[in-house]
């Protein structure tokens, strides 16, 4: 199973110096149209998505996890958030757990 990655040029690129697929957006109905595609497909797992694009779309989100169990969708916060610091290779792994 692969694990994507959507977000803004510096979230996507965190993920992918772990070796993670990425996709970069620049609004939340990019992310939707995205995740569309994706979630049709069989072998991807797990879908990264930035907190800051993906706050504006909750409801739909919502939605796409009610209808779809796999892929998981998690919302990370992204770089530059208020909160604390984030080692997201070391997220990665715990998400994993590896």
């Amino acid at each position: 199973m692969r694990v994507i990655a959507i977000g803004s040029r510096v979230f996507v690129t965190s993920f992918q110096l772990a070796g993670v697929e990425g996709i970069k957006i620049s609004s939340s109905d990019e992310i939707l149209n995205e995740l569309n595609k994706l979630a049709s497909s069989d072998d991807i797992g797990l879908i990264l998505l930035s907190d800051d694009m993906a706050k504006e779309i909750r409801f739909q989100l919502s939605d796409i996890r009610s209808k779809r169990p796999i892929p998981l969708i998690f919302e990370l916060p992204a770089p530059g958030s208020t909160k604390e610091s984030i080692d997201y290779r070391a997220l990665l792994k715990q998400i994993l757990g590896v």
